[in-house]
């Protein structure tokens, strides 16, 4: 099974690398218009320019209607340029700004996470001294549940996916 996906694994991580770099996305998008022009202007026998033009109208679902393309050869590379622009190139340049515009700086880090909840072990453990010399009996505490974030150390299938925490009401 893992031998299945790992083909899609491998372009997921592809994809990943791809999005998460705005220099890798703006290069293959140009890269992406001079090819389709030289191959249209090629197969059309059209003027570099006039196929540059072609493939930047294209890329960007404009469609002008000055030039089109007549050959089946031709109406195929346009369908595959709109649809690789539609459906891959201009989502991930969406998503890589939408996320850039959605940071939260206020978040923890891993290392400030770590540190508090060591400082709440210590805090607990200082408790339950001072409990035990008061004698006190201080109530247990629950089970602790995996951590469902990425990255944790729970499996996939002991992950919950939600917070059972809810907000309180404003």
């Amino acid at each position: 099974m893992d031998a299945l996906l790992l083909p899609f694994r491998l372009i997921y991580r592809g994809l990943v690398w791809f999005a998460n770099s705005p220099r890798t996305l703006i290069i293959s998008y140009l890269l992406m218009i001079v090819v389709a022009g030289v191959i249209y202007g090629r197969v059309e026998n059209r003027s570099p320019a006039d196929a540059v033009w072609w493939a930047v109208v294209t890329a960007s679902t404009v469609g002008y209607g000055d030039i089109s393309p007549v050959s089946w050869q031709g109406r195929t590379l346009a369908a595959l340029l709109i649809s690789t622009m539609v459906l891959l190139v201009i989502p991930l340049i969406t998503a890589h700004f939408a996320s850039q515009l959605i940071v939260d700086d206020d978040a923890f880090e891993h290392e400030e996470q770590e540190q508090l909840k060591a400082d709440v072990r210590r805090m607990r453990a200082l408790l339950e001294e001072i409990a035990a010399r008061q004698g006190i009996d201080l109530p247990d505490l629950p089970p602790e549940r995996p951590v469902s974030g990425p990255g944790s150390a729970a499996p996939p299938w002991a992950r919950s996916g939600r917070s059972d925490r809810r907000r309180r009401p404003r």
